[in-house]
C-alpha cells in the first residue's frame, strides 16, 4: 500500500496537470514506490479533461482519474481524499512545483508521526525565486511566505499573505500557524474534516478549514521543508467561473457553520473601498435566508445596525 496520496483537483489545464504531475516523477523518484495520484477533473468532457484522462491512463499506472461534473466547486478537493489509497494525503493545486527531497521529507514525518490529525501546509515559494524577503531586522531570506494573516481582508480575500522567519531554513522544526493559502496542504486520510459541501465556484476556504480545525481540537502547522512553487500567470485567465456572488456565498456558509460573526465579510463586500458593484446588504440578507433555510445555520452578527438590516428575527434556529 502506498504512503502518501498525491491529489489535485483540475479544470481545463491539461499543462499545469502535466507538469506538476511529470515534475513530481521526475524530481522525486525516489518516492514513487510509496506514492499514488488522484485527478479530479471538474470538466471531463472539454478538450484539456480529455487529453487529461488519456495521459494518466497511459503514463501514469500509480494514477487515478476522476471525472466529477455534478458542480463546480474548490470542495471538489474532498474526492481526492475519498479516493485516496494511502493513511495520508497531500493536496495541491494543478499548477504546483516541489523542490527535490521535499516529498521524500514529508513520507519520512509521517512514518514518525502516524498518529498526527492536524492540518500541515509549507512555505510557498514565490515566482520571483531570485528575489529576497527583507526581515525586520535587516537581514533576508528566500522570497516565502510562510501563512496567512486573518486579521485583514484584503482585494475580496480573506487573509493576506505573511511570513516567519522560522520558515526560512528547511531543517526548522515545524511551527504553529494561522493558516495558509490552500494550494497546497497535507493531512491524514480518516481525520480529514472536508471543505462545505455547499461552497460552489472558487473561494471561501483560506480560514474556513484551519479554524474547522482549531475548533476539533486540532492544530495547524507549517513544515519549512515542505516548500511550493504555485504559478500564478495565466495567459488565458481562469478558465472556470469566478464571481463574487458565489465566493461571498462561500464565505457566508462557512462563518455561518462554524459560528463566527458574519461582521468581517459584511462590511468588506458591502461597505469597504473594495465593495464588488453587484454584492449590497440586500443580496446579502436574501442568501443569509436561503442558507438557513437550506443549511439550518443560524448567523452571527454582532452589530445592531447590520443586525437590523439583515433581518434575522425569523430565521431558522440550528
Amino acid at each position: 500500500m502506498p504512503k502518501l496520496t498525491i491529489g489535485m483537483c483540475t479544470y481545463d489545464d491539461f499543462y499545469g496537470t502535466y507538469f506538476t504531475l511529470q515534475s513530481l516523477v521526475l524530481h522525486h523518484r525516489e518516492t514513487m514506490k510509496d506514492v499514488d495520484f488522484v485527478v479530479v477533473d471538474n470538466n471531463p468532457e472539454s478538450p484539456h479533461g480529455k487529453e487529461t484522462k488519456r495521459f494518466i491512463e497511459d503514463s501514469l499506472p500509480n494514477g487515478q482519474y476522476i471525472p466529477f461534473t455534478e458542480y463546480q466547486s474548490t470542495a471538489t478537493r474532498n474526492l481526492v481524499f475519498d479516493n485516496a489509497k494511502s493513511p495520508f494525503v497531500l493536496c495541491c493545486d494543478c499548477h504546483v512545483l516541489f523542490p527535490p527531497n521535499t516529498i521524500k521529507r514529508l513520507i519520512d514525518f509521517y512514518d514518525e508521526n502516524p498518529d498526527t490529525l492536524d492540518l500541515y501546509h509549507g512555505p510557498m515559494m514565490w515566482e520571483q525565486m531570485q528575489g529576497r524577503y527583507n526581515l525586520p531586522d535587516g537581514t533576508s531570506m528566500d522570497n516565502l511566505s510562510t501563512h496567512m494573516d486573518f486579521t485583514a481582508w484584503r482585494g475580496g480575500m480573506w487573509g493576506t499573505w505573511d511570513t516567519d522567519p522560522r520558515g526560512g531554513n528547511v531543517d526548522n522544526p515545524p511551527f504553529e500557524i494561522p493558516g495558509h493559502g490552500m494550494g497546497m496542504f497535507s493531512a491524514k486520510k480518516d481525520g480529514w474534516l472536508r471543505f462545505s459541501e455547499q461552497f460552489r465556484q472558487f473561494g471561501g476556504e483560506e480560514g474556513y478549514i484551519h479554524e474547522k480545525y482549531r475548533q476539533a481540537g486540532r492544530k495547524v502547522y507549517n513544515l519549512p521543508f515542505l516548500r511550493w512553487m504555485h504559478r500564478f500567470y495565466r495567459p488565458g485567465g481562469a478558465p472556470y467561473a469566478l464571481t463574487n456572488k458565489a465566493k461571498v456565498r462561500n464565505y457566508l456558509v462557512g462563518h455561518m457553520e462554524l459560528n463566527l460573526p458574519l461582521d468581517p465579510v459584511i462590511n468588506h463586500f458591502c461597505f469597504g473601498k473594495e465593495s464588488p458593484a453587484d454584492i449590497d446588504i440586500d443580496w446579502v440578507r436574501r442568501n443569509v435566508m436561503m442558507i438557513n433555510k437550506e443549511t439550518g445555520l443560524s448567523p452571527i452578527i454582532k452589530s445592531a445596525i447590520i443586525r437590523n438590516k439583515i433581518d434575522i428575527n425569523d430565521l431558522v434556529s440550528s
